[in-house]
């Protein structure tokens, strides 16, 4: 047979059994089909399209070939920007990407290498530990996990895998927040005392009618391993676009801002306090909660965490939004800066607005020395992930360091839950002489939904 017509009856029998069309190695080079990263895309919702999607296909090596999502209307606008994003790319139609209503399918599919998962909060450890024990290196969003179980969970099933799991910590491959974290660690403020982490509370909202469920949504897989309430449009997301979403204010999908932006600036702290594999020995929070409407996560808050190592670590949305480092001789001052995630990111840009800063700007320009701490550098979240996938560099966020950042933020909470000052063991994972709060570790799961019905 010639090569050519080899290459139309191969690529015609590939797209008649919905698998992506393969073009000529001749069009790649090194970018070849065959030296690529297949990556399937779990969740199609507001952070997939503005952050995670664009993150991964940025970057030749990998390929997204797959998309999933439990809501078929958002599934298929998935496939449809992924291909419209490489047919622009490559000036011609590339890829029929597959569709899969339920995850499980996807992991099933051995020409997929990689999962993204960018799924709500309560659907976070359970595909991530079904994908590395299916041997998918994993992209996980943050919060790792729902609770403090669930988390160590997944990092059992990861080190027993062995795959890439990288957090969808993405701070760390911000410059501002590694060159804070290495003046910090190699005493340009002196000895570090006391750390201040500014993150906001949600707003309580209205209350909710049941209504009926769309046809386009899976609602009793959705609602996965937590109890069944009946369905609400803020309850979920919405049915037309992809502003915030109600889910991220209902304790029932996950702890409000203290996780869904907390383990950010907690994991960029923990960077800098050099307690990335441990925790806080005592935690204590106060909040406010609704009284009232849908919306049940915390609002205004304050919380305080003393570590071993005799650093303070304090939270609260009256600090302006990101990360203060006070010691003996100075302070440095980090945030995002002008950076969002997603164009419904619920913070005051403004107020933030400036990146880096110092007690005297000397302290910025200072050269970190080839003998002493250098962090891992990153340009990319992604890339760094894909690169680590390749064994050509060192992963930035692993899931031991994402579990623990988590960690903090679900102690936090039930402090805050509790109201009272709670002694931790972070090598144990347990509060000390507190059953009550030792029951909050972790929840009931509905079957046969949950981490807990993972076969490991």
């Amino acid at each position: 047979m010639k090569r050519r017509e080899f290459i139309k009856n191969t690529t015609l029998a590939s797209a008649a059994i919905g698998f992506p069309t393969i073009v000529p190695a001749s069009v790649f080079g090194k970018n070849a089909p065959s030296n690529k990263i297949n990556v399937g895309q779990i969740g199609c919702g507001r952070i997939a399209r503005d952050h995670d999607l664009p993150g991964t296909m940025r970057h030749d090596v990998a390929r997204v070939i797959a998309v999933s999502d439990l809501d078929s209307n958002r599934m298929a606008d998935g496939k449809k920007r992924v291909e419209e994003y490489y047919a622009k790319k490559m000036g011609k139609p590339y890829l029929d990407v597959l569709q899969y209503g339920d995850y499980k399918d996807m992991l099933q599919n051995k020409d997929i290498d990689a999962i993204v998962i960018s799924t709500p909060d309560h659907w976070h450890s359970q595909p991530a530990m079904e994908a590395a024990l299916a041997g998918k290196h994993v992209y996980l969003q943050k919060p790792t996990s729902l609770t403090i179980r669930e988390g160590r969970q997944l990092v059992d099933a990861v080190n027993k895998s062995g795959v890439v799991l990288q957090l969808g910590t993405q701070q760390r491959s911000s410059e501002q927040f590694r060159i804070a974290a290495e003046l910090v660690r190699n005493g340009r403020i002196g000895k570090l005392h006391t750390v201040k982490v500014g993150l906001p509370g949600d707003p309580s909202g209205p209350e909710a009618e049941p209504m009926a469920v769309p046809a386009n949504l899976n609602y009793d897989m959705w609602l996965g391993s937590t109890p069944v309430v009946p369905y609400t449009e803020i309850g979920v997301h919405p049915e037309h676009g992809y502003s915030r979403p109600g889910w991220l204010r209902r304790e029932q999908f996950g702890a409000g801002m203290i996780t869904g932006w907390g383990q950010h600036h907690f994991d960029s702290a923990a960077w800098g306090m050099d307690t990335e594999l441990t925790g806080p020995k005592y935690i204590q929070a106060v909040a406010q909660f609704p009284t009232s409407g849908l919306w049940d996560v915390h609002g205004d808050f304050m919380a305080k965490a003393e570590y071993e190592n005799g650093i303070t670590m304090y939270t609260s949305g009256g600090y302006p939004n990101g990360i203060r480092y006070e010691g003996t001789d100075g302070w440095i001052w980090v945030s995002r800066g002008n950076y969002v995630a997603s164009a419904s990111d619920p913070v005051d840009v403004s107020k933030s607005a400036k990146a880096l800063d110092a007690s005297d700007p000397k302290i910025l320009k200072s050269v970190i020395g080839p003998d002493e701490i250098h962090l891992t550098r990153s340009d990319e979240h992604h890339g760094n992930w894909l690169g680590a996938i390749q064994g050509n560099n060192e992963l930035l966020s692993p899931v031991e360091i994402g579990h623990r950042s988590c960690s903090v933020c679900l102690i936090t909470h039930i402090s805050m839950k509790l109201g009272r000052k709670l002694e931790w063991d972070p090598k144990a994972e347990r509060f000390v002489n507190d059953e009550e709060a030792n029951s909050m570790l972790e929840r009931p799961q509905r079957a046969p939904y949950g981490t807990n019905y993972v076969k490991v």
